[in-house]
């Protein structure tokens, strides 16, 4: 039965919702507050120069391709891919860095010219993350968290072990050079928790960067939006920006519309991609189902302070994706989820789209994207802001060799309040709910609200978890439940 559904946020798990439900006949009509849609995956333009302004990496390409065929679609209808080569630098220090190749028999060679054996011992690795891999992203994730049995199938009952030890642990039974242990451990970022936090059965995590390699789409992830958005108005889905929501209304329990600037809509279902603890708090306090407590008590993914840069040089020795870890690794992950503090030596991350396509930025100039992993919640301020991009652009010419502080054209910056103020992130979180092992699956925040009738939620706080791929399966699973449900 045709139903009016109203969708709040247009991130990518809310396109991906407002796709599959309008590909089953219902009225879709999304509303996001900013003036563009995308939600964290939008664009900064200017001067020439275009950014990504949140994700930069293209993992785990099937679960793109899996979106779109269930549209009969394939993500080339849409936007240009192509496979990063190398997928990404390493940098320790000064003339030492190790190149991330974009197949894994080099990857193996890689290793096995730093640490003897060790090539031997990625095979055996990455074949147990090939096997995970298998088990989780093409049939656990895809599974809408209601209950712990869907975690048993005949495959889990023999990973179990894996869920009692962790990637660290895991990692550094089998290899010994400080370096590669890094490398393995850094996928695991994108889970929102330290390695040795992480149950080792997410090593899934380092089949999808070694074993399918790290893609671009030519003008950036905001390409896969805007296919998203195409492919949402193909199947008569409608788009409202510069649409805050301010509340949603319940009727005898149950969603029954949406006040936006002011203005009452009617739904017969509410489903939100907004920040899951923001959403409850747009209905009154008797109809939430998470406490305040309950939200603090949550191990959160990390916060960033991001830099957006244009630079008017090209720029050498750095390729599209690039790791700074030249300080200490646990140190830093201590200072985001041990004791939250700004940290004294931060890693950082920096992507140059502009080497893989030119168009991003004028001629003979670079777009530079800096970000630094933090604890959510932490004091923001422009003096803290401008000290740490001291602190990491003179480390970057330091450590690549050459001087660009001179050659900035302009920097903006992006940080815990802009993610609290654009996106209602709590504690200005940048990736959502940390992945351990009780936040997982099932132990989860529901897609489905136990308290009001008709009203859904999606996104990173909830299941699968946070990035991009979970984003859009996310969006699959809880339009799959609008459906058994109705």
């Amino acid at each position: 039965m045709k139903k009016k559904i109203k969708i709040i946020g247009s991130g990518f798990s809310s396109l991906a919702s407002a796709c599959y439900l309008s590909q089953q006949g219902h009225e879709v009509t999304v509303f996001e507050k900013n003036p563009t849609i995308g939600g964290r995956a939008r664009q900064l333009i200017k001067e020439g120069f275009t950014f990504d302004i949140g994700p930069s990496w293209y993992w785990m390409p099937d679960v793109f391709e899996r979106f779109f065929n269930d549209f009969n679609k394939k993500p080339s209808d849409y936007y240009e891919l192509s496979k990063l080569s190398p997928a990404y630098k390493v940098f320790f220090g000064i003339d030492d860095f190790v190149t991330i190749s974009d197949n894994l028999p080099e990857i193996i060679e890689t290793f096995e010219s730093i640490e003897k054996g060790s090539g031997k011992q990625l095979e055996s690795f990455m074949k147990e993350a090939k096997s995970n891999y298998d088990i989780a992203i093409k049939d656990l994730v895809y599974r809408p968290g209601e209950s712990p049995l869907e975690l048993i199938t005949l495959q889990t009952a023999t990973k179990v072990n894996q869920f009692f030890s962790n990637i660290s642990k895991d990692v550094k039974k089998k290899f010994k050079n400080k370096k590669l242990i890094q490398i393995l451990e850094f996928p695991v970022l994108f889970l929102g928790a330290k390695p040795s936090d992480t149950p080792s059965f997410y090593s899934f995590m380092n089949y999808a960067d070694f074993g399918l390699g790290t893609w671009q789409p030519k003008d950036g992830m905001y390409s896969v939006i805007l296919g998203m958005e195409k492919l949402a108005k193909e199947l008569g889905v409608t788009i409202h920006t510069n649409s805050a929501v301010e509340k949603i209304i319940v009727t005898n329990k149950k969603a029954t519309g949406i006040v936006i600037n002011g203005n009452t809509t009617d739904a017969d279902i509410v489903l939100t991609g907004a920040d899951y603890h923001h959403s409850e708090t747009l209905l009154d306090p008797e109809y939430r189902q998470y406490s305040e407590n309950y939200w603090e008590k949550k191990t959160f993914a990390p916060s960033s302070l991001l830099f957006y840069v244009g630079f008017n040089k090209k720029l050498k020795n750095v390729v599209h994706h690039n790791l700074f870890f030249d300080v200490d690794f646990d140190i830093h992950a201590s200072d985001i989820y041990d004791i939250p503090k700004w940290p004294d030596e931060p890693l950082f991350y920096a992507n140059f789209t502009s080497i893989t396509n030119e168009n991003l930025a004028p001629e003979g100039c670079e777009n530079g994207f800096f970000l630094i992993p933090i604890a959510p919640g932490i004091e923001d301020t422009e003096e803290l802001r401008a000290l740490y991009f001291e602190k990491i652009i003179s480390r970057f010419e330091k450590i690549t060799q050459q001087d660009v502080k001179n050659n900035i054209i302009f920097k903006e910056s992006f940080c815990v309040k802009d993610f609290i103020k654009e996106y209602n992130s709590y504690k200005g979180n940048a990736y959502g709910m940390a992945n351990t092992l009780l936040q997982t699956a099932f132990l989860r925040p529901k897609l489905k609200s136990k308290k009001v009738k008709n009203l859904y939620f999606t996104g990173q706080l909830t299941v699968p978890g946070p990035g991009v791929p979970p984003a859009l399966i996310s969006g699959k699973l809880v339009a799959e439940l609008i459906e058994k449900n109705l």
